[in-house]
């Protein structure tokens, strides 16, 4: 690849260094440059622009970053939209994610343009986190260095894979002494069913019986009868020893007991064994509490479906301290220290309903009922609430009462625009000035365009990533822009300062290099219905009665 500043006579089929705001369009960072665009950059008075030339088996920025994903990818991980050299990596479904760190390390030091970016390894995931990001820095990846990456991975593998949660039934067996409280035992029960619950399994009908390894033992077999697919024993006494009570209690049910202790605190006292091909762990005490403690990283491995045997439980050491070991004794009065969650900055979604639809006289666009009775703004409404959108903002105006009415009993917020009136522009800054502080960004719903489903609406969300570049977003279909657009709360100042019915769209040309497509398979994005005759082209169970 050569950088450098070209004549514009020998810029054709260069990519872009910089943005150009030229008088009449915007020329972005990476367009490659044709014809049209030289011929713009000529008339604006340029002489020459900083670009990229590929040479002979250069492979250009985003397919070497699709090319990279494919190589390091694993089922159940799928790939984003190739963007400035970006391409995520999204989990599909809730695991554990496995990370081998010499294939990911292989790959950031072969050459400085490919980088890689991962979550830890045993990192546990929801379905649509990001698990990785791929970044190409330059314009441009010569194409002998892919090709090894790739080769490496068809030898080796990616270096990523998901491990899906399998949905486990779990026994829960709890020994019982004299003096022992009931709510040491509600509570553990209690720790127990959140903590298989968070998972994907279930927790079978808890069994309490008396501390001895034969009440221990019948309480096990019994659960099995009952289809546990893992076995807990919480023992009324801290285990001390291989041989104590709760692992007697194992053997006797007709186990082995394949490892005691773990070099992770909380949790040292845990014990591992098995009961034919079923894992039974007795668990230490700090089970009972439902702070993160060592007992989570062993049940995170066996519903994962990934092998805990001593030498995976002696390999824990390193991040195995979770909390403050300088403390004093007794244990059980040690907290754990919780550990940080990790949120999705909240988007918020902002309904315009309060237009007077003169359009559609003598209706109202926004009242009109389906054939099951729905009104149009309540259509869309649900469809929003259907989404990931939260809170959901509704602005009134015309009609105010009938409105707040049709959308009665739905968890949305309403404000009214008392100049509705004069235009757009009033009703969205009510939208956006009603706002909390905790929306991070903010789509902006019109209240007549039914079609926009909750799924078209998460899709817009998830291309939105300030951090790369993508602070508003757009739908489109097939090249057409649409709407609801997504708006960051860096521009709701911009917002509230428009006025005029043109609405936000005003704001997108200036802020042009911000800008990301999210391309829907539908056009619903761009139909919205605001006449008589519109509403004849609505799908038959969406269109009210008396327009047939």
């Amino acid at each position: 690849m050569i950088f450098a500043a070209f004549p514009l006579a020998d810029a054709l089929g260069c990519v872009l260094a910089h943005s150009h705001r030229l008088p009449d369009r915007m020329l972005r960072k990476g367009l490659v440059l044709d014809e049209a665009a030289i011929a713009a950059l000529r008339a604006a008075g340029r002489n020459e622009v900083i670009a990229a030339r590929l040479e002979p088996g250069d492979v250009a920025e985003n397919e070497a970053a699709v090319r990279l994903a494919a190589a390091l990818g694993a089922p159940g991980l799928s790939p984003g939209r190739a963007g400035t050299g970006r391409v995520n990596l999204h989990a599909e479904t809730a695991g554990l994610l496995r990370v081998d760190a010499a294939r990911v390390d292989a790959v950031n030091l072969l050459h400085e343009a490919l980088t890689v970016a991962t979550l830890p390894d045993f990192s546990v995931v929801a379905a649509r986190d990001m698990v990785a990001t791929i970044k190409v820095i330059p314009f441009a990846v010569p194409g002998a260095v892919l090709s090894h990456v790739e080769a490496a991975s068809q030898e080796r593998g990616g270096g990523l894979s998901l491990h899906p949660f399998l949905p486990l039934k779990v026994g829960l067996a709890l020994s019982e002494l004299s003096g022992l409280k009931e709510s040491v035992i509600e509570g553990t029960i209690a720790a127990t069913r959140q903590r298989v619950t968070a998972l994907g399994g279930s927790l079978l009908a808890p069994l309490t019986c008396p501390h001895e390894p034969d009440a221990i033992a019948a309480a096990l077999r019994r659960m099995l009868g009952a289809g546990a697919e893992l076995l807990l024993v919480a023992g009324a006494s801290a285990t001390v020893d291989r041989r104590d009570v709760g692992p007697e209690g194992v053997v006797r049910a007709g186990g082995e007991i394949l490892h005691f202790g773990m070099p992770v605190d909380p949790g040292n006292l845990i014990c591992i064994g098995r009961i034919g091909a079923v894992t039974a762990l007795v668990l230490p005490g700090c089970a009972r509490s439902p702070k993160p403690n060592g007992i989570d990283l062993v049940l995170h491995r066996v519903f994962a479906g990934l092998p805990v045997g001593p030498a995976e439980i002696m390999r824990m050491g390193v991040g195995g301290l979770l909390k403050d070991t300088d403390r004093p004794l007794p244990r059980a009065k040690a907290a754990a220290a919780p550990q940080p969650e990790r949120k999705r900055p909240a988007v918020a979604a902002v309904v315009l309903a309060a237009g007077k639809s003169s359009r559609m006289a003598p209706y109202n666009k926004l009242l009109v009922t389906d054939r099951s009775g729905k009104p149009m703004v309540a259509r869309v409404v649900d469809n929003i609430l259907s989404s990931r959108a939260r809170p959901i903002i509704v602005v009134t105006g015309h009609r105010d009462a009938d409105i707040r009415a049709a959308l009665a009993n739905r968890p949305v917020t309403f404000v009214h625009a008392e100049d509705y009136a004069s235009g757009l522009s009033a009703s969205l800054k009510t939208g956006i000035a009603a706002l909390p502080e905790t929306a991070a960004a903010a789509l902006v719903c019109l209240g007549d365009m039914p079609l926009v489903t909750g799924r078209m609406l998460d899709r817009v969300i998830d291309a939105w990533d300030p951090d790369e570049g993508r602070s508003i977003v757009v739908p489109t279909h097939q090249g057409r822009a649409g709407n609801p657009i997504l708006w960051s709360r860096t521009y709701f100042a911009d917002i509230l300062g428009l006025d005029g019915d043109a609405g936000a769209r005003a704001l997108l040309r200036r802020h042009e290099e911000q800008v990301a497509e999210a391309e829907i398979g539908d056009d619903a994005v761009l139909r919205d219905f605001d006449t008589v005759d519109s509403l004849a082209t609505l799908p038959s169970h969406l269109r009210p009665a008396e327009i047939g």
